[in-house]
Formats: structure tokens, C-alpha cells, sequence
């Protein structure tokens, strides 16, 4: 098993990271070659880049995740792509994706994403807290226990 992230703009890589050394499950971050670093090497992380193109980390995560692997997100289409491969897909904000409400979310955010080119405001999503924090870290926790 390994967790995939889509890392340029997760909130949750360092939780992540640190429960995921608890179990000793390697952890692949998934960037924009836009947001390359020479940050610090930490064992049991890989990090990938790939092209500044729109989805390019989506295809890569779909390319490189196996049945059963972890993927964090917070984009539905992927969340999607990712549960039609037999993966686990969790979102930052502590819920799991699953096939019963994968499509409502994705029905949404089409009616969202509708309403904006017709000239309406949408509102964007809420701040991360550390209420969030904490629910995220305590699914990753029980989804690491439940399929360890």
C-alpha cells in the first residue's frame, strides 16, 4: 500500500506524512513542476513532478495508484477516477469519497461550475481549520488501521 497525494495545493502533507511513518507506509507526492523545491529528503516520501498542464498530477496518480492504495485529494474528478480503480480516496477536510456520494459531489460542483459561466458568484470553500486538521488525521489513522 502507498498514499498518494495531490500535494500543490494540500493543506495536509505534513499530517500525512507523519501518520503515514507510524505505519510505515511510504507516501508519493505528486507536484507541478511549478512548485519544484529542494526541500529536505525525508525517508519515506517520494516526491514526483510533472508538467504545469491542467490534470497533469491527476493522470500520473491514476497512472502510478494500484487497488487499495490511498489517495488524498480534494478534486472530485480524480476522487472519482481514483474509486473506479479500487482505491481508497480520502478528502483533506476528513470525509471519504465513496460510489454513494461521488456522484452528488460531482453534480454539484457541475452546477457550481454552471452557475459561475452564466455570471453568478459561487462561494468558495471554507477555511481549513484545525477542526479539519484534526478530523483528517484521525481518518487517515483509522482507514491506515482497517487496511494494514
Amino acid at each position: 500500500m502507498k498514499i498518494y497525494v495531490d500535494a500543490d495545493a494540500s493543506p495536509v502533507k505534513d499530517i500525512v506524512i507523519s501518520v503515514a511513518r507510524e505505519f510505515a507506509v511510504h507516501v508519493v507526492l505528486v507536484k507541478s513542476i511549478s512548485h519544484f523545491s529542494h526541500d529536505e529528503v525525508v525517508e519515506g516520501v517520494e516526491t514526483v513532478y510533472v508538467d504545469t498542464g491542467a490534470d497533469a498530477a491527476d493522470y500520473r496518480i491514476m497512472k502510478l495508484a494500484n487497488k487499495q492504495d490511498i489517495i488524498i485529494t480534494q478534486d472530485y474528478g480524480l476522487a472519482s477516477l481514483g474509486l473506479g480503480k479500487g482505491c481508497l480516496v480520502l478528502h483533506h477536510k476528513g470525509f471519504t469519497y465513496t460510489n454513494e456520494n461521488i456522484d452528488q459531489l460531482l453534480q454539484t460542483r457541475h452546477l457550481s461550475a454552471k452557475a459561475r459561466r452564466s455570471g453568478q458568484k459561487t462561494k468558495g470553500p471554507k477555511p481549513f481549520t484545525d477542526e479539519d486538521r484534526r478530523k483528517f488525521r484521525d481518518l487517515l489513522t483509522r482507514t491506515l488501521q482497517a487496511n494494514m
